[in-house]
């Protein structure tokens, strides 16, 4: 009867919780999982906490990575390298120092110094007339630039250099604020101001009027060929002063000219180009006169070496009357031979050729 009552008591608990389960609804079964099974549809929502894969490590304690439609965001980037080329939208702040092969920058504003041991580079293979710097924002563009055609270094503005400092080239001075250096030997000057002092070594042009040769070394005024030591020219005549062979000197005119001697811009005394001299006005002679004599003595206050004509009266020496030649009444031959019982010379009495001649002063014996 026990053995009856036990198996009665388990049909009774089993169909009670037969009952039981037929009024509450049957949960679903629970998958079975294999392993590297697991695929993105079977996970909604929830969080995966230290998930790790062969690329992937997170270890992060909070959300620090966030994917959107468009993008990720990150709080922090670090990266040791990025692979490709890089564009940044908006601003980029950095902490430290960039490094770069090359920088290609539209637009720089700088307020730091630079602390580069390097030199700034410019490529100049292509578009060397580019190649400089650029100032904006003012009426116009100022630049300092490398240009070709002779190489040089351009600027827009005005070089201003501090106050006591100077231009030089190989460590000698060029132009500094009151000095020209030393080493400018050559030079176009068009103009300058009042000279205190000048020396000048070679040629001399003053306005293509006033010349020196270093070379003949001779001086002009006028001649731009001068033909003495000093030389005025004007038009195609020349006054000249040049020294002779002999260590005298020699004065006036180098062209067929006359030369004019002037007082109060009047001729006082004329040569004409055929060597004729022309005084005008009183002439004082403070000393001798010696006209054609050579070995002149100073004992008579005038020697003449010729015939001389006074009042339009011929007077010459000879030994005896003339026998040819053009003479007029009243001229005179003084006897060159006078003795006792001859004459002292002989007067014309008609003209003629030699005319009628008679002799005067009879010398006593």
């Amino acid at each position: 009867m026990s053995d009856i009552r036990k198996n009665l008591e388990q049909i009774a608990e089993t169909i009670e919780k037969l009952e039981k389960r037929n009024s509450q609804p049957v949960a679903a079964p629970l998958p079975i999982i294999q392993d590297r099974s697991l695929s993105g549809d079977a996970i909604t929502g929830g969080t995966i906490e230290q998930f790790r894969s062969t690329g992937i490590k997170d270890s992060a304690k909070t959300q620090v990575l966030e994917i959107e439609k468009d993008g990720i965001r990150v709080s922090t980037l670090y990266a040791d390298r990025v692979g490709n080329d890089l564009v940044v939208q908006g601003d980029l702040d950095v902490k430290g120092d960039v490094t770069a092969e090359k920088l290609h920058v539209k637009h720089l504003t700088a307020d730091n110094r630079n602390d580069s041991a390097r030199p700034i580079l410019f490529d100049i293979s292509e578009g060397a007339k580019q190649n400089g710097l650029a100032w904006t924002g003012s009426t116009h563009t100022k630049q300092f630039k490398f240009r070709e055609n002779p190489d040089r270094l351009w600027s827009s503005e005005t070089i201003d250099l501090h106050q006591g400092k100077e231009f030089q080239i190989n460590g000698q001075t060029v132009l500094a604020e009151d000095t020209l250096g030393v080493s400018v030997l050559h030079s176009n000057l068009r103009s300058v101001g009042t000279l205190k002092g000048l020396e000048v070594s070679g040629n001399v042009n003053f306005d293509n009027f006033v010349f020196y040769s270093a070379e003949s070394e001779k001086f002009s005024i006028g001649a731009e060929f001068p033909s003495g030591m000093l030389s005025l020219g004007s038009f195609d005549h020349q006054f000249v002063v040049d020294p002779t062979d002999s260590g005298d000197w020699k004065i006036g005119t180098w062209t067929t000219s006359s030369l004019d001697i002037i007082t109060d811009d009047t001729a006082r005394i004329s040569i004409d180009t055929g060597g004729s001299i022309t005084v005008k006005g009183k002439t004082v002679f403070e000393k001798t006169v010696g006209i054609n004599v050579k070995n002149f003595q100073d004992d008579v206050d005038l020697a003449v070496g010729g015939a001389v004509r006074f009042q339009n009266k011929k007077q010459e020496v000879g030994d005896n009357a003339p026998t040819s030649g053009i003479y007029r009444q009243g001229d005179i031959v003084w006897n060159t031979v006078p003795r006792p019982t001859a004459y002292i010379g002989w007067v014309c009495i008609q003209e003629g050729n030699p005319g009628i001649w008679k002799p005067f002063g009879h010398i006593s014996a």
